[in-house]
């Protein structure tokens, strides 16, 4: 089985999982709302809003998830009022705040290796951070800043195209390898650099 047909299956299995799980996390959301109208659960009781955040972040990351590890169709578009409402949604609270830049309207598949550069720059800011994601007519560039960067060398020169054997596949940085077979069949290169406190990814 080739890198594409791989690449191809593991974007159908996650659209599939994130169909199937974003039902019923609506499903709750819902009951909880008619739950709070009915007045038999006090709305702003600690163990309530607990339940609420939790679905509404389980949601937040499901959205997210269907869009980085989902099935993108070359005809499919996204808006960017809908790209910034799912990253305000997946990113709030957390320890990574995200700015996004493009405006109108881009293809599904072009925004696929935005979240994807995204995830992997995150997994370089232990300590949180912010990253910008911006789009020119050269391409992509995520850059992203904390106050410490740990990264791991095998993977980030997996994307430059300077490591000397593929990375071991690892749930934790699926997101590298899918990002580099992503690119390679949308004719993209990438090229990553970094500082002391800074990491800039681009695409293009």
């Amino acid at each position: 089985m080739t890198d594409t047909t791989q690449a191809r299956l593991a974007s159908l299995i996650g659209s599939r999982l994130c169909h199937d799980l974003i039902s019923p996390i609506g499903a709750i959301q819902n009951g909880l709302e008619l739950v709070e109208l009915s007045g038999s659960v006090a709305g702003d009781s600690p163990e309530f809003s607990l339940i609420q955040e939790s679905c509404q972040n389980a949601a937040a990351r499901i959205k997210f998830f269907r869009v980085a590890f989902g099935s993108a169709a070359s005809t499919q578009m996204m808006s960017s009022r809908e790209v910034q409402t799912v990253l305000q949604d997946m990113t709030k609270g957390g320890r990574v705040s995200v700015g996004w830049s493009p405006q109108g309207d881009l293809p599904r598949a072009e925004v696929q290796l935005a979240f994807l550069a995204l995830m992997c720059c995150e997994s370089a800011l232990p300590m949180g951070g912010s990253a910008q994601i911006d789009m020119d007519a050269a391409g992509w560039s995520i850059r992203a800043e904390g106050r410490r960067l740990t990264m791991d060398d095998t993977l980030w020169d997996h994307l430059n195209g300077a490591a000397q054997s593929e990375p071991e596949p690892h749930s934790k940085t699926v997101q590298f390898l899918l990002l580099a077979i992503l690119s390679e069949q949308l004719d993209k290169k990438i090229l990553v650099t970094h500082s002391e406190n800074t990491l800039t990814v681009k695409i293009a």
